[in-house]
């Protein structure tokens, strides 16, 4: 016969809830150690189970020396610092000319509009930004 009252609430009552001496449920002995102990022994089938990942190493780590760490600005934000100071940037015919460098940038990317044709000079340009810059008349030297 299927019970009808759970049997955690049959055992609410009583004093050490099915765990026998009150003394057997102390510390982490009861449960095999604590945290990740046994991990590699008794815990084992558990890991493989829930945690497979949780041991071994994926991947690779780059050399810090192989990482480039450049100073980003969009195309958008050039854009908007052209248009709020327009008398601290040469002019070249009707183009801004952009020194990004000036500004403590050193790559552009290809994020925002941009409406004004300007030339801007930066260490790394990204392919999505050339093609904004040079679709309204713009150019892009790389130093």
């Amino acid at each position: 016969m299927i019970r009808k009252k759970k049997k955690v609430k049959k055992i609410r009552g009583s004093r050490t809830c099915g765990g026998g001496s009150h003394k057997k449920r102390r510390g982490a002995g009861n449960k095999g150690g604590r945290g990740m102990a046994g991990g590699h022994k008794h815990k084992w089938t558990w890991i493989i189970k829930y945690c497979p990942d949780y041991f071994g190493k994926y991947g690779f780590k780059r050399h810090p020396s192989l990482v480039k760490q450049l100073e980003t600005i969009n195309v958008g934000e050039l854009e908007e610092i052209i248009l709020k100071n327009p008398d601290k940037f040469e002019k070249e015919g009707d183009k801004f000319v952009v020194d990004v460098i000036e500004l403590g940038y050193e790559k552009v990317l290809g994020k925002g509009k941009v409406t004004i044709p300007m030339i801007v000079k930066a260490v790394e340009v990204s392919e999505k930004a050339r093609t904004k810059i040079e679709a309204v008349g713009g150019e892009v030297v790389e130093l």
